[in-house]
């Protein structure tokens, strides 16, 4: 079991816990649980999927990064297909504050990377913040999408943001979640490969600047991120933080970044370079490498 479930988990009902134990067991737990597995917890605690959810929360939370706030929200966002993906917010001491992952932007990017194509909840500790309310509206759930949070009942996006203003507006068709392959092609190593296919699957509607980073470990592992785009442009989310929020999420360590590369066509509108150097500046990464496309 990965150190950082240890605490949270003794928290949990004791039934939770025994049934969660060969779970957790597994050193490379990915942090999201399969259908099967949510059935399984289901049936061995009498929970239905929301209160799962609920009780799982402390669970995501361990998975924060915080040297800023010492503050962790965890949140699970229950896919279309029955999988639980777990986030967690994230902080890079040396960075921007603009640069940090909130727990909504990581649950759902989770589950969009490993191949989700739509969410119907969203479970989390906190009230959600404005720029995770904007970042959930351009999802192709909409407002449809149901926020479920401790102690109140649950309610519809569109009761925590009303006259919201997002993609359907500027009349985007394709919305973020919904499958895309843009066509890239590039020859490279295996890094670059990933950062290519993550490029690939960008949701950049407004800009049209696809850009992907990949992200290799010290144990050979490679995490790649796609960059995700918002109708109120803020809360757009880069794609090194994308791949970081895999990195995270698989256990490994944000500091033990072996090589990167990012992605990106350099003449587009907006560029990721610049903010990608510096983050990964901060982590203690020295060897990254930009890919144009063409």
């Amino acid at each position: 079991m990965h150190p950082r479930f240890q605490s949270a988990l003794t928290a949990l009902y004791p039934q939770l816990q025994t049934a969660l134990q060969p779970i957790l067991a597994d050193p490379h737990f990915p942090a999201f649980l399969t259908p099967e597995q949510v059935t399984s917890l289901k049936n061995q605690t009498g929970m239905n999927v929301r209160e799962l959810a609920f009780a799982l929360l402390p669970l995501a939370a361990s998975c924060a990064l915080t040297p800023l706030s010492n503050f962790n929200v965890g949140a699970l966002a229950l896919g279309k297909s029955g999988h639980l993906w777990f986030g967690a917010n994230m902080e890079f001491s040396g960075a921007t504050m603009q640069q940090t992952v909130h727990a909504e932007q990581s649950a759902i990017t989770h589950a969009w990377l490993r191949g989700e194509t739509a969410l119907e909840a969203i479970t989390v500790n906190y009230t959600p913040c404005g720029h995770c309310r904007q970042f959930m509206n351009e999802l192709n759930s909409g407002t449809a999408l149901t926020i479920h949070l401790p102690g109140r009942e649950p309610s519809s996006l569109a009761d925590y943001l009303p006259d919201a203003f997002g993609p359907r507006d500027l009349a985007i068709q394709t919305l973020l979640l919904d499958p895309v392959d843009h066509g890239l092609t590039i020859k490279g190593d295996p890094l670059s490969q990933a950062a290519l296919q993550a490029a690939n699957r960008s949701y950049a509607p407004y800009s049209q600047a696809l850009s992907g980073v990949a992200l290799q470990t010290h144990d050979g592992a490679i995490f790649a991120g796609s960059y995700a785009e918002n109708a109120a442009f803020n809360p757009s989310l880069p794609p090194l933080q994308a791949a970081l929020i895999l990195l995270n999420l698989s256990g490994r360590d944000v500091l033990q970044i072996q090589r990167a590369v990012l992605a990106e066509a350099p003449d587009a509108k907006l560029v990721q370079r610049q903010a990608t150097l510096a983050t990964l500046q901060a982590l203690g990464c020295g060897s990254i490498t930009t890919i144009p496309l063409i």
